[in-house]
């Protein structure tokens, strides 16, 4: 009678990393679509206390918006807030008495339903603003699919 070796074969070992191979790309696929997730509410985050930042802005300065985010720190905000994947500045525009601030999603399906789809460039009737194209910073599209915006 022959001695029979205790051990894994070849096949059961390379079936064994296939199996974590696949594991582990479902987990990852999981893990990066979280991230994405995670970046778009705080990009929404971010906007909101901007948002939160103009309206305390202006209720000091009669009624009157800054024309920039750097005008609101320190009192207002603690820094301009950068977007979190890349450090990129948010869109910004602003005028006396209106601004348009937002940014791009990675993912249009987290788009919350108090999205303003608004152009800060356009000033045709039934538009959003009064005074477009707004003065202060770089108007910008926040009709297009991904870019979540608020306006005053």
């Amino acid at each position: 009678m022959s001695k029979r070796n205790k051990g894994f074969t070849l096949i059961e070992l390379l079936v064994v990393i296939a199996i974590i191979g696949i594991l582990s790309s479902v987990v990852l696929a999981s893990l990066n679509n979280a991230r994405e997730k995670a970046r778009d509410a705080r990009r929404i985050s971010d906007i909101k206390n901007v948002q939160l930042a103009m309206e305390l802005n202006a209720d000091d300065n009669n009624g009157n918006y800054a024309a920039s985010l750097a005008a609101l720190v320190p009192d207002y905000i603690s820094v301009v807030p950068t977007d979190p994947l890349n450090s990129a500045a948010y869109n910004f525009a602003s005028e006396t008495t209106e601004y348009h601030v937002g940014t791009t999603l990675e993912n249009a399906n987290n788009m919350p339903d108090n999205d303003a789809d608004c152009d800060s460039n356009d000033n045709a009737p039934g538009n959003c603003f009064k005074s477009a194209p707004l003065a202060n910073g770089t108007p910008f599209d926040g009709s297009v699919a991904k870019v979540y915006d608020q306006k005053q």
